[in-house]
């Protein structure tokens, strides 16, 4: 059952009882704030015409009606101009019986739309740092949740494999590298190119330095430096096609793939397709020529092509260079269309940092402009940076917090921290290994994703291994905790899978109201592109299970039909929060 529909219609019955025909605009229902007693609450303002009462009155006759003609309702108060609406605890206990029987509770039936999700959109000229951890987990998460709100969904990554910052990496590996492999040094091939990356620049500052000393200007300097033009003229030939440069390129970019590869698999992520800018940086021109066609487009007088958009608040953007050359927008025009007719979609979705936010209102602005309509349906989820308490991070100088170090810091630190605590006491090394491995990326996970997208956030590891608050880890414990009881209800060979008859503690009732809000978080979080509402969802019934197994016991309960229902009611809340945690891509142990 949808609980707010059913509200509003039994709320809309009675009104139309009391007063005649209503319109559905004046019925305004919310969730009871939790400072007031109810479960919703009718704004009664808009009912005065009709009612030609005050707001206590009108809302007061509304609710003894309520009370005296529908059963599921128990009791009201009213405050001001609103009635606080109760419902039975035969309601909730109901509604338990049905999340209860429910397979696949959450996942919402299929509407036959296709989304693509275009995440992780690595350079190959480096390693995954923890910006890119941000974005991937961001991308993962979020292809999840749209695929529990019924859509079907293409996860796609489009590797940044050309342009000079690949050069650079290439030119230090042919002056410095003495043919150094991922094989012959032992070093993970996206990091060994990335080491790369950071020696060009530290060439690169070393020429500036002695060009400057040689009486140049610093601006010409950076110019000038032999290393630079050597990586401008390896990216010239590599757009010739030169089959030296080439052939350097795909092995070099081979070695990067393979490294790519152990880290996505580690961080839990995946792609359904893999574009490569290589293959993809040239299209989009025929939807210049277009625009020229139309008059949408003009060309400067060096043969650039370019549109204004000064009309719109915004400026003129570059669409061609006046060599005929593509720049990311003309890529990003050709990708879009692309992919919305090979794939039918209806919807992608960029995740990309809020550094881009100027270039895709631009790109979707001129799709609009072409006559695209599905332009509408191009959404950027736009996401702030990852800082360190230390500041930020940079890649030339190799001060970046590397993805696979993070990573492995992460597991040690939940090793630690966990044997301090005796949580792997009784575990062998397998099970050890296996548990804080899911802890320390459990960790890693949830702290990135609780934050909104759009938030810079402050990134603290030994702060998101905390096994008590608002983290991974507490509800990873969680979970554990639950399944141990119902190991030993097992064990005891207790049977809790029949529906029993059982009176409901208040604690119990407010569990079960929080089970029934799961189906609308996943479809809020679907709507607003927001994992942090699902992990939000996922810490207070955390919290809210903790207190109640506190407070009352569940294998010591006396009566037996109680002790059943207890039983019955942890496991479904052990069942969403595997469930809620799996859309943040966080696996949840059932033993610490």
């Amino acid at each position: 059952m949808n609980i707010d529909n059913y509200i509003l219609e039994v709320v809309t019955g009675v009104v139309t009882e009391l007063y005649g025909e209503v319109n559905p605009s004046q019925i305004q229902i919310q969730k009871t704030r939790k400072e007031f007693e109810g479960d919703y609450t009718l704004v009664t303002f808009p009912l005065l015409k009709l009612s030609r009462k005050s707001p206590e009155a009108t809302a007061t006759e509304i609710g003894e009606k309520l009370v005296s003609s529908s059963s599921q309702v128990s009791a009201f108060n009213v405050i001001k101009g609103f009635l606080n609406i109760s419902l039975s605890v035969e309601f909730w206990q109901e509604r338990f019986a049905e999340i209860a029987a429910t397979d696949n509770y959450g996942q919402a039936e299929a509407t036959g739309k296709t989304i693509m999700v275009e995440y992780s959109s690595p350079n190959t000229n480096k390693p995954l740092h923890l910006g890119h951890i941000r974005n991937n987990l961001l991308g993962y998460s979020v292809s999840q949740i749209l695929a529990a709100n019924g859509h079907k969904v293409i996860k796609a990554n489009l590797v940044n494999d050309r342009g000079i910052h690949i050069c650079k990496s290439m030119v230090a590996w042919q002056r410095y590298g003495n043919g150094a492999t991922p094989q012959s040094t032992g070093i993970k091939g996206d990091h060994l190119v990335g080491d790369y990356y950071v020696e060009f620049d530290k060439h690169y500052k070393a020429e500036i330095a002695e060009l400057v000393a040689g009486g140049m200007s610093e601006e010409e300097a950076k110019k000038s430096a032999p290393i630079l033009l050597e990586a401008q003229e390896m990216l010239r030939k590599w757009e010739a096609k030169d089959e030296a440069v080439r052939n350097l390129w795909e092995m070099m970019n081979g070695w990067v793939y393979e490294g790519f590869d152990v880290t996505y698999k580690t961080l839990g992520v995946d792609f359904d397709k893999v574009y490569y800018e290589s293959q993809t940086y040239l299209l989009g021109k025929s939807i210049v020529a277009e625009g020229l066609e139309k008059d949408i487009f003009f060309r400067k007088e060096d043969g650039s092509v370019w549109i204004d958009l000064t009309a719109d608040g915004l400026d003129q953007k570059l669409l061609l260079r006046g060599d005929g050359t593509s720049v990311y927008m003309t890529q990003d025009l050709g990708t879009a269309l692309q992919r919305f007719e090979q794939n039918n979609l209806d919807g992608i979705t960029y995740v990309v940092g809020n550094e881009q936010n100027y270039h895709f209102q631009v790109l979707k602005l001129v799709l609009k402009k072409l006559g695209y309509e599905w332009s509408d349906d191009i959404y950027h989820l736009s996401y702030g940076m990852v800082e360190l308490p230390e500041g930020k991070m940079k890649s030339r100088e190799g001060t970046v917090v590397d993805a696979d170090d993070l990573v492995e810091k992460m597991v040690a630190t939940a090793r630690e921290m966990s044997a301090e605590l005796g949580k792997l006491d009784g575990c062998s090394e397998e099970e050890a290994n296996k548990i804080c491995a899911m802890i320390g990326l459990g960790a890693l996970k949830y702290f990135i994703l609780k934050v909104d997208p759009k938030k810079t956030m402050l990134f603290d590891p030994r702060e998101s291994i905390d096994f008590n608050g608002n983290t991974g880890p507490f509800i990873q414990y969680t979970h554990a905790r639950i399944c141990s009881v119902l190991r030993k209800a097992e064990e005891q060979g207790i049977d809790y899978s029949a529906k029993v008859a059982a009176d409901y503690l208040p604690e119990e009732v407010e569990l079960v109201k929080v089970l029934a809000d799961y189906p609308q978080t996943v479809a809020a979080a679907g709507e607003a592109f927001a994992p942090s509402m699902i992990a939000a969802y996922t810490y207070e019934l955390c919290k809210l299970f903790n207190g109640y197994y506190h407070d009352h016991s569940i294998l010591r309960e006396e009566n037996e039909n109680t002790k059943r229902m207890r039983l019955q009611l942890a496991s479904q809340v052990a069942r969403v929060i595997r469930t809620g945690m799996a859309l943040l891509g966080i696996e949840v142990p059932e033993r610490m």
